[in-house]
């Protein structure tokens, strides 16, 4: 299997307004490292997984619309608990829609909240 991974990170507010989540029911923020991993078992004709500068830039147009907002405010998510595992599958969903006709492989999403916590979906 070959892999590229490329990174990006994204600052964001938002609540879990659910007695499950303790304190994190009230308003915070979370910067997180986000890592895409493209997976697949064969290389393209160019020997690739995929271009690294479109990754690059694809996972930067994917985030934009997410960098220092509210989440609880962003109309997509109206309703979500906005959790760091929904929103590695949301970041993952919107750049598989943006490659679709470029990338085949499997994506792997992971979203580092700290040094000692990181979620992910992979699809």
């Amino acid at each position: 299997m070959y892999t590229v991974k490329i990174r990006d990170h994204i600052m964001i507010a938002h609540s879990l307004p659910d007695p499950f989540f303790g304190p994190a029911q009230k308003m915070h923020g979370a910067t997180y490292v986000v890592d895409a991993i493209f997976k697949s078992n064969y290389l393209d004709d160019h020997n690739v997984v995929i271009d690294i500068g479109r990754a690059h830039d694809v996972l930067k147009e994917t985030l934009s619309p997410l960098k220092y907002q509210n989440l609880d405010e962003v109309p997509s998510m109206k309703g979500q608990i906005t959790t760091t595992e929904y929103l590695a599958k949301y970041i993952h969903d919107e750049l598989t829609k943006k490659l679709k006709d470029e990338f085949n492989g499997k994506l792997e999403i992971i979203l580092g909240e700290s040094h000692v916590a990181w979620a992910s979906y992979e699809g």
